[in-house]
């Protein structure tokens, strides 16, 4: 058994109608299209809610500058790293450095959104990704794609320039999805919405997300109620035979 997480930053799940790449991967999977985010539905909080599974004033970054936690929390690189697994993460957004700690990853990939563009970054993050799974060599790997959000920040949330960018993403995600296996599970989701070029509010627009789990053990066209992007580092950690940190708040959804 293997993971891939795949996250488009500032994706609104009610901006997915029309997108035959998403159809087909929601035909395949267990999903919810109404899975909510932490307050403030902001990037880096966000990140780091879904990787230690607890709230905003709990590991202490409540804006997009990591804080170091006061009262350190494991996230999920490290307690699968402990647990002998091999984690790998590639990125276009640089603030997510600090999603994990040193010596928690058997690969990183960084390729910088604002100098290539986050079409061009993400694409290429697509490539190199896909190019890395084929050697088999992870356990968990977590891939983001920064282009919604941005198309979001400079077009706004529901333009058609951003219902471009999420065909695209859609595009890459489906290109990782059919170079897997049947040993790996795919799941998809966002960190936050937004509504007209921002995001942070405790409004549906922008807590509101998608959560996608495609594969083993997971039911085909199935759709289950009440996930939280909290849920997800206990679900991966189930997933991969190891026993999720106490102090996680989210539940496994398996």
């Amino acid at each position: 058994m293997k993971v891939v997480l795949i996250l488009a930053d500032g994706m609104r799940p009610d901006a997915l109608d029309g997108i035959t790449e998403m159809q087909e991967m929601q035909k395949a999977a267990t999903y919810c299209l109404s899975a909510q985010t932490v307050m403030p539905s902001v990037t880096l909080p966000c990140h780091m809610s879904l990787f230690h599974s607890v709230d905003p004033d709990r590991h202490g970054t409540t804006t997009n500058v990591y804080m170091p936690q006061v009262r350190p929390i494991a996230g999920l690189c490290e307690v699968l790293t402990r647990a002998g697994k091999h984690c790998a993460v590639f990125y276009d957004w640089e603030e997510l450095r600090d999603l994990t700690r040193p010596g928690s990853l058997a690969k990183a990939c960084f390729r910088s959104g604002r100098v290539l563009s986050y079409p061009v970054s993400d694409a290429e993050l697509t490539d190199e990704a896909i190019r890395y799974l084929s050697k088999g060599e992870a356990d968990f790997t977590f891939v983001y794609m920064g282009d919604p959000d941005a198309t979001g920040h400079n077009h706004g949330w529901m333009s058609e320039e951003y219902r471009n960018s999420l065909r695209r993403v859609w595009r890459n995600i489906a290109r990782i999805r059919e170079s897997l296996g049947e040993e790996y599970t795919v799941i998809v989701t966002a960190d936050h919405g937004g509504h007209g070029r921002g995001h942070g509010a405790d409004i549906p627009e922008d807590m509101t997300i998608p959560v996608l789990l495609c594969g083993t053990p997971f039911a085909p066209d199935t759709a289950i109620e009440g996930v939280n992007i909290k849920d997800l580092a206990p679900t991966v950690a189930t997933l991969l035979g190891v026993t999720p940190d106490p102090w996680w708040e989210g539940k496994s959804l398996i």
